[in-house]
């Protein structure tokens, strides 16, 4: 599949601040590795952290609705569950989501049954969509446009330093140059909540960000 390499078509769906003009590597760590999707942290190659989605644990929070937020706490973004579907559809709203906000994303299955492909279609003037291809219970999922071309990349992430692959709870988000790092990881906030019956595999002790080289 191409890539995006032309910066002169941006795709910004919840923040510009997130374009970025090359390869944006975040390293995701599921921040509890108890219950599916309550928390996560994305951080950069030097470790800062970039975005994060606190864990409030299974009995404290709303389960169909999660709130992306930048380092400072920031609402950048709500995801949240549209009942009733039979296409798992969950839609993104701007900021903190209040009453009566209209959505500006929308993410379904492709198929009621089985292992499918999830369709995301932006709402604004542009009325651009993507697809989801792949495997994220295995952290291995491409999205593109429908050009075919790779705007972002989930992928299992391997410690260089000693030449092993981290489990599941650590992964990487690949953002291609032009695409909204935001609206990438409130995808992945979606996939985990579809995927949340796969089981997440989880090692004898918790894998902490590093700083790569």
């Amino acid at each position: 599949m191409e890539l995006v390499e032309e910066m002169g078509e941006k795709r910004v769906v919840v923040d510009k601040a997130y374009l970025y003009e090359e390869d944006k590597p975040l390293t995701v760590c599921k921040t509890s590795l108890f219950y599916t999707g309550d928390g996560f942290a994305a951080y950069d190659c030097h470790g800062d952290i970039i975005f994060r989605v606190d864990s409030y644990g299974p009995d404290t929070r709303d389960n169909d609705e999660f709130v992306l937020m930048d380092a400072t706490g920031k609402c950048l973004l709500t995801v949240k569950r549209k009942r009733p579907t039979l296409h798992q559809r969950w839609e993104g709203f701007l900021g903190e989501r209040s009453d009566g906000q209209k959505p500006i994303f929308s993410v379904r299955r492709s198929s009621i049954i089985g292992r499918c492909t999830m369709e995301i279609e932006v709402y604004d003037e542009t009325g651009e969509e993507y697809t989801i291809d792949g495997d994220f219970s295995q952290r291995n999922c491409l999205i593109y446009d429908t050009k075919k071309r790779t705007v972002a990349e989930i992928k299992r992430k391997v410690d260089l330093s000693m030449n092993v692959m981290l489990g599941r709870d650590v992964f990487t988000l690949e953002i291609k140059p032009g695409f909204d790092g935001a609206f990438a990881m409130g995808l992945v906030l979606v996939l985990d909540q579809i995927n949340g019956d796969d089981p997440v595999e989880i090692g004898d002790e918790q894998v902490h960000p590093f700083v790569e080289d």
